[in-house]
């Protein structure tokens, strides 16, 4: 796959004229100018989690005078923009919007200087290392490009933009605000995320579960505090909690299906205050990940009888049992509906040429789009999709091991961003039509 990836990389950076040019393409070249003007003021002034007031409010005003509907203060700081245009289905396209309490290092000129304070308090700075710049700018591509051609299809737009991806709330807080009964319900959704393992321009996708169900769960391990020099007056937590963190590591490898992804990760363990103190507490933080939604139970109710298990044998009493949290709400496994996936990529290859559109494995991220699917499995399809952001030289590099790319979530993350601008709103775009158009006389 890398090889591949490699020589389309190098393909993109060599072709004068992009495969299946077309009238849709140029468009999309005319408008990449001020889309450009749009994503360096995106970038230079990201926004948190429901933090996101500015981008809705101006994002918002150019869906007005596209000539949408335009409600703002969907879930808090969203947006939604409908465009009836006769009889037909209804599709939904998604751009999210909240930026990561980073401070940015990537040097642009238009680099962020923001900063903001997020829930925990401590004043950060703030940057788009994720893309949502890229997904934004796309969405008003998108827009502008399907607004100019209402007589090319035919049915119901609505376009929303999302706040709060980051923390996985934003989605939910939008259908609980009515999304899908104070708006057109939607038959088909769409959304793209750029990608920083894959040259720019790339599209890549995964039928079927394409990102996981992403748990946080909190276990407190309590103990009987005393003396280093006296341990046997104590239970200590430290040790309890430790047979915890081992045993845990028997979920993926003896108790899952070797078939079926699963990480349990304790990324954090917390015990302590001095040399000679057996502590009275320690606690543990974990990240659990999975697809479907029995793989999840089984993992988060082995945790509870790991932990309460490990206790019973370390002799600690009934009412001092182990507590497991679960925080909620979580972020579900996104589902790719696998025909429809495959019937759109299929329609893209042809326009954007086989070697740029790749099926790709999935991955243990987590995105919060997964919910628009869950709230309604038996009438919607779904697709999210990547688009590469790596500037070809640098993927080339990399490939060589001359350099090592950032990652998403990175401070130093500087995609292609005409590129996956370019190719996401042309896909977007296209898909669009395609599944709007009118039906045959």
């Amino acid at each position: 796959m890398l090889k591949k990836l490699l020589l389309a990389g190098a393909a993109l950076t060599v072709a004068s004229t992009p495969v299946h040019a077309n009238e849709l393409r140029d468009a999309v070249s005319e408008d990449m100018p001020g889309l450009m003007e749009l994503y360096r003021d995106l970038h230079a002034n990201p926004e948190l989690s429901f933090q996101e007031v500015e981008t809705a409010a101006k994002l918002a005003a150019r869906a007005r005078a596209l000539g949408f509907e335009v409600t703002e203060q969907v879930g808090k700081t969203g947006v939604v923009a409908v465009m009836r245009n006769g009889d037909g289905p209804t599709v939904m396209l998604r751009a999210d919007m909240d930026g990561l309490p980073l401070v940015e290092k990537t040097g642009l000129p238009y680099a962020s200087k923001r900063t903001a304070i997020p829930a925990s308090g401590v004043e950060t700075g703030v940057m788009h290392a994720c893309g949502h710049d890229t997904h934004m700018a796309a969405w008003i591509g998108t827009a502008q490009l399907l607004s100019e051609r209402k007589d090319e299809w035919q049915g119901t737009l609505v376009m929303i933009l999302q706040p709060a991806e980051e923390i996985g709330e934003g989605a939910l807080a939008m259908l609980e605000d009515g999304l899908y009964t104070r708006f057109p319900k939607p038959d088909y959704v769409l959304g793209f995320h750029d990608a920083a393992q894959f040259p720019a321009g790339m599209i890549g996708y995964s039928p079927g579960y394409a990102l996981a169900n992403v748990d946080s769960v909190d276990i407190t391990v309590p103990g009987l505090g005393g003396h280093g020099a006296y341990p046997h007056t104590t239970k200590d937590p430290i040790v309890l909690a430790s047979a915890i963190v081992m045993r845990l590591q028997t979920l993926v490898s003896r108790e899952s299906s070797p078939l079926d992804p699963a990480v349990v990760t304790v990324g954090s363990f917390h015990a302590g205050y001095k040399h000679n103190i057996i502590s009275d507490e320690a606690k543990l933080q974990l990240t659990v990940r999975s697809y479907s939604d029995e793989s999840r139970q089984l993992l988060l109710d082995g945790i509870k009888r790991i932990a309460r298990g490990e206790a019973i044998t370390a002799g600690m009493p009934e009412d001092r049992m182990p507590t497991v949290t679960v925080q909620d709400p979580y972020t579900p496994s996104t589902y790719n509906t696998p025909e429809f996936t495959e019937n759109v990529m299929a329609d893209l290859s042809v326009r954007f040429g086989e070697d740029r559109v790749m099926k790709v494995p999935s991955v243990m991220g987590g995105e919060d789009f997964g919910q628009f699917y869950r709230a309604d499995p038996d009438n919607i399809e779904s697709l999210i999709f990547w688009v590469g952001g790596v500037p070809a030289e640098d993927f080339q590099k990399a490939e060589a091991g001359e350099i090592k790319l950032p990652s998403l979530h990175s401070p130093f993350w500087a995609p292609d961003a005409e590129k996956v601008i370019g190719t996401a709103t042309e896909a977007m775009s296209s898909t669009t039509l395609r599944l709007l158009a009118p039906a045959s006389s």
